[in-house]
């Protein structure tokens, strides 16, 4: 009897074992990439100015947010090669509301494998002349 019970315990802590208590089987979260991003990083740009950046083919499109300063900003996603990578080409325009000396771009998505990450740049906005400096020239 005492036999048969260890045995039926042995036969339960092996299948027990058979259910990933190993961390190999997990797969490795890939965040969405930003590459190629213009106006470049820090770079001065006026209001309203045009930015773009690459993120891979792994971003699920419907995850796509962009933020200029947390103000959501409407983008164009076109599909596209960079060098030996496919993915997509999105492009907006910085908000008119932005008055503010840097402006922080923010891209928000989620990858294919569900690992959602945020990455971003910040550029400096050209300031307008002071009434002063113009009326000294």
């Amino acid at each position: 009897m005492k036999l048969f019970s260890i045995l039926l315990l042995i036969a339960f802590s092996t299948n027990s074992f058979a259910y990933g208590g190993s961390s190999s089987s997990k797969k490795a979260c890939i965040k969405p990439m930003m590459l190629e991003a213009t106006p470049a990083h820090l770079s001065e740009a006026a209001a309203e100015a045009k930015f773009s950046f690459f993120t891979s083919s792994t971003t699920l499109l419907h995850s796509i947010k962009v933020e200029a300063n947390k103000i959501p900003v409407d983008v164009k996603i076109v599909k596209t090669k960079l060098a030996h990578r496919e993915g997509y080409r999105i492009s907006g325009s910085l908000p008119a509301e932005i008055k503010k000396k840097y402006v922080r771009i923010d891209f928000i998505a989620t990858t294919t494998n569900s690992c959602h990450g945020v990455d971003g740049w910040l550029l400096k906005m050209e300031q307008p002349e002071s009434k002063e400096a113009a009326v000294t020239e």
